[in-house]
């Protein structure tokens, strides 16, 4: 039988301190069949909120689109707040080409990708539907200066084992924890806990950081 999720639009909350870039945004989705927009924020704050009115109708976005920097509650704060509180939830963070140190933070705190936010439209939906099916989004420009300032450890590829060297590189491609498992032939759940164990023995934060370290050592093309 289907799923009764797989037919609905993905839900997402726009989060920005900028109207006109709220507006914009809401304006594409509401062209686009599969993407609907479910609310709007000015800062970290009221997001938190609008998350937990959502909550309480049983209405929780599916993926929160965060500007980075904005009044009273930063989108780091945020970011880490939503994966706090509402796990479930992924959050794609909205950052200028100059604030890469700050996507650092941001994918530390929970953040499933990151989007420029003057990327193409076609782009900002692409990056919603990467991260509600639980895939890593690369934004190409903002990889390669993040890897210049990557602070994780140069550790040995060659502490993972075979199985988990696979996994990485799939991972670094964007696959989904179903996708690597369909491509292995092995069960979600292993392919969640190979995952897990691969960013344990790198000493990384999150599957975003996994493909960045992935592309710095060599191990996938660069984006």
């Amino acid at each position: 039988m289907l799923d009764a999720d797989a037919s609905r639009p993905i839900r997402v909350l726009v989060v920005d301190d900028h109207a006109v870039v709220r507006r914009g945004l809401s304006a594409f989705f509401d062209v686009l069949p599969d993407i609907e927009v479910v609310g709007e924020a000015a800062d970290g704050h009221d997001a938190i909120q609008a998350l937990g009115d959502l909550a309480a109708r049983d209405a929780l976005p599916d993926v929160v689109l965060m500007d980075l920097v904005m009044p009273r509650l930063d989108g780091l704060d945020a970011t880490r707040a939503v994966k706090e509180r509402y796990p479930s939830v992924e959050v794609v963070a909205l950052t200028s080409f100059s604030e890469a140190e700050r996507v650092h933070l941001a994918l530390a705190a929970g953040a499933a990708g990151y989007l420029l936010k003057d990327a193409e439209a076609d782009e900002v939906g692409a990056a919603v539907r990467a991260a509600h099916r639980g895939e890593v989004h690369l934004d190409s420009a903002v990889a390669r200066q993040l890897m210049r300032t990557l602070t994780a450890p140069h550790r040995a590829a060659t502490e993972l084992t075979p199985r988990e060297r696979e996994i990485l590189k799939l991972v670094a491609q964007g696959k989904s924890n179903r996708d690597i498992a369909r491509t292995l032939v092995i069960s979600e759940r292993t392919a969640r806990t190979h995952a897990s164990n691969v960013l344990t023995k790198l000493g990384l934060a999150s599957r975003t950081q996994a493909a960045l370290w992935a592309i710095r050592e060599g191990l996938v093309a660069h984006p």
